[in-house]
């Protein structure tokens, strides 16, 4: 079974035991995270598309780290006119492990 969930603006594919990186959820390591956007779930030729969303479905997980993603670099630079300024941002990121999915 799978299930296609919307969480942080972003979409994602999971199956249960998927490990999947997320941007920050509020919780600590240990702790169940209810994600109810679910979009569509489906088995392996059944497909249930949501409009938007599927109703009475969810997806549970369990954070495994609470981290900061990787660094990126943000270089501003005019031309001639002497003109620079370099920014480095990390971004608050929970890794989540799959552990059930739901369908009413």
């Amino acid at each position: 079974m799978f299930a296609v969930l919307k969480t942080g603006g972003k979409q994602y594919k999971v199956s249960q035991g998927d490990v999947i990186q997320v941007e920050k959820l509020e919780g600590n390591v240990g702790d169940k995270v209810t994600l109810d956007q679910v979009l569509m779930i489906g088995e392996s030729d059944q497909v249930d598309v949501g409009a938007p969303m599927v109703q009475g479905s969810s997806v549970t997980g369990e954070i495994i780290d609470q981290a900061k993603g990787p660094k990126i670099i943000v270089f501003k630079k005019r031309r001639r006119k002497n003109y620079r300024r370099k920014n480095g941002h990390r971004q608050l990121v929970t890794h989540l492990k799959i552990t059930d999915i739901s369908k009413k």
